[in-house]
């Protein structure tokens, strides 16, 4: 039997019984107008929008759509929203159980529709990531010569994931985290619909504030653990679910943090002075913290490349890679498995030793710069390649380090203003013991002192 995204038999039982079905599928959008953020994909003539009927068709007819976004943010709705409003066959396939063979089968059935039924067919395919090059590949006769129309979804950033031949046929629409507000109309729109719970408890606006933290930006788990938390206020017979409920039932304290106030700050500012302390265990509590608060795990990444600069530097000189390599492998993950990235990086920092000899070294440079220590380059570095640079005395007695043994020639760089100044004074801790013998040795050289 030919895969369907929602057979005849589930819609029925579930308007017969709607308690049937678990809170977070009777709470799907059924009208684009319905879903909530995503607004700059859905306006009047948007690609969405075209795949539903409205715009018309013609030779501007519906792309190929690959919607990249985090979890529980929309993607199965829209496609779930585009099933119900469409005309079209919709066909659902699963990246994780579905291979070619598969794939071949609703290309033919396609084929088939359209050639004796005048009808076109939409494919979605979830997790489309997960396909291998040669099975991404099987695709795209069926996209390029419109067989299918595709809505492909994805969590992983498509330029790394998907071949370049279906990207080029394909429009990407990055879906937007939800924000608090869209998830918090979302759980008064389960409280209060018939599809949802029907009013039959209420929702206090700490026990509110707590779910939006579990959910973290995720409307499918906000309804799940709504739904839950009004199980359990229900059994016990109380007509509201409290904060207390929705920690019991979710097993999930909540965290006293205000991400938009002192704790933001005093928490953000603990991790690092810990890190800075080389307290991992200190650090790992704060980042834990932020993480159970629904901290924007972009922002605590970039703290922590800013500490592995201010408070490590040359002590370790990985600290800096290993920083950036947690930022960009957030960014492309997020949550929850963004935290085994954050807590890699926070515990690399923390065990590195310590050095801020790079920070104390540009700032008083800047220092000296603010103050006016400034003056012209020397003539000898100036730029020389443009014609009458030499009339001017440019480059003029420049020596070309590579032109001299060990390739350091004795020199001046520095404008007179500060010739001779030491800003940076490395420490002698880890790695940086190193960069203390290498910079007095090419001071040295630098003056004309040594062999």
């Amino acid at each position: 039997m030919e895969p369907d995204l929602f057979t005849a038999a589930a819609e029925e039982r579930q308007e017969k019984d709607p308690s049937s079905s678990p809170l977070a599928v009777r709470m799907r959008p059924r009208t684009l107008d319905e879903v909530l953020g995503q607004q700059h994909l859905l306006k009047p003539g948007s690609p969405l929008r075209r795949l539903v009927g409205e715009g018309g068709g013609g030779p501007a007819g519906a792309s190929s759509v690959i919607l990249w976004g985090p979890p529980g943010i929309g993607k199965t709705t829209l496609a779930y929203v585009v099933s119900k409003a469409t005309n079209k066959r919709f066909v659902e396939l699963s990246a994780i159980t579905a291979g070619v063979k598969e794939v071949r089968a609703v290309i033919e059935g396609a084929r088939r529709a359209a050639g004796g039924y005048g009808k076109e067919t939409v494919l979605f395919l979830d997790e489309i990531h997960r396909f291998s090059k040669a099975q991404q590949d099987s695709l795209l006769p069926a996209v390029e010569n419109r067989w299918v129309t595709l809505i492909a979804a994805t969590t992983e950033n498509p330029y790394f994931s998907i071949i370049s031949p279906l990207l080029s046929r394909s429009l990407l629409l990055t879906l937007e985290p939800l924000t608090d507000g869209d998830l918090r109309d979302l759980l008064k729109r389960a409280l209060t619909e018939e599809r949802g719970l029907g009013g039959a408890v209420t929702l206090p606006e700490d026990a509110e504030a707590h779910l939006l933290r579990i959910a973290g930006g995720d409307a499918r788990r906000a309804l799940t653990a709504l739904e839950a938390a009004a199980g359990a206020a229900l059994a016990k017979g109380e007509p509201e679910i409290t904060l207390q409920t929705v920690e019991e039932t979710v097993d999930r304290a909540a965290v006293k943090y205000d991400r938009d106030g002192d704790q933001h700050y005093d928490v953000a500012s603990a991790l690092i002075k810990s890190i800075r302390g080389s307290d991992v265990d200190a650090a790992l509590h704060y980042l834990a913290r932020m993480i159970e608060a629904g901290e924007d795990p972009r922002f605590i990444a970039r703290r922590l490349m800013i500490s592995a600069s201010e408070d490590i530097g040359l002590a370790d000189p990985t600290a800096l890679p290993t920083a950036v390599a947690a930022a960009q492998a957030v960014a492309m993950i997020g949550f929850p498995e963004a935290a085994l990235t954050l807590s890699h990086a926070t515990i690399a920092l923390a065990l590195a030793p310590k050095s801020n000899a790079a920070t104390l070294a540009i700032s008083a440079a800047q220092a000296d710069v603010r103050g006016g220590l400034a003056g012209p380059v020397p003539a000898h570095l100036r730029d020389g390649h443009y014609k009458g640079a030499a009339k001017l005395g440019h480059t003029q007695g420049y020596v070309y380090p590579h032109d001299v043994p060990g390739g350091i020639a004795a020199q001046q760089y520095a404008p007179d203003a500060v010739h001779g100044k030491r800003y940076y004074e490395p420490t002698r801790y880890g790695a940086e013991a190193r960069y203390a013998d290498v910079v007095e040795k090419v001071r040295e050289r630098l003056r004309g002192e040594g062999g």
